[in-house]
């Protein structure tokens, strides 16, 4: 059982070696409470797995409940893709081009980070060789936002600010 608190506690892939030194005790113990943790995990009805990847183990949440964890942990972006982001959603739907001529060549990756979160959608613009970009249903649940406020040129003049 405290091979299996270390691999919790931990919260990352262990040699061997680590974890015996963690446990205060023989690498030859850690290793036979592996191979009976291993046996235990694979026989049981549980979230949780412990896996074995280049010879370090890790105790970790089953690949079955990866959309769990994508729709509860919350998103980390560093400011340059949460700018990218921002400007994506100020404007509505934003062709491409526009973003990386406004927010320079690193947006590409931004863009490409915010598609793999599902925060933001493209799709082929008719009128050019460039992609047109908005938000999805799920940025708008993740910020918890029902409605983003539209430019002044889409409110037909309404000098309103938001």
């Amino acid at each position: 059982m405290r091979v299996e608190a270390i691999l919790y506690l931990k919260a990352q892939p262990l040699t061997l070696a680590e974890l015996a030194a963690l446990a205060g005790t023989a690498p030859e113990t850690v290793e036979l409470a592996l191979i009976e943790l291993l046996n235990d995990y694979a026989h049981r009805q549980t979230a949780l797995e412990i896996v074995q990847i280049d010879n370090r183990y890790s105790l970790q949440l089953k690949s079955a409940f990866q959309e769990l964890v994508q729709s509860l942990v919350p998103v980390e972006l560093g400011v340059g893709a949460q700018r990218t982001l921002a400007l994506i959603a100020f404007r509505g739907s934003i062709r491409q081009s526009e973003v990386i001529e406004l927010r320079g060549s690193s947006a590409y990756q931004h863009i490409q980070e915010l598609l793999t979160l599902g925060l933001i959608q493209r799709r082929r613009d008719s009128q050019s060789r460039s992609y047109i970009l908005q938000v999805t249903e799920r940025f708008h649940q993740y910020f918890q936002v029902d409605q983003l406020p539209t430019t002044e040129g889409d409110r037909g003049g309404d000098s309103r600010t938001h």
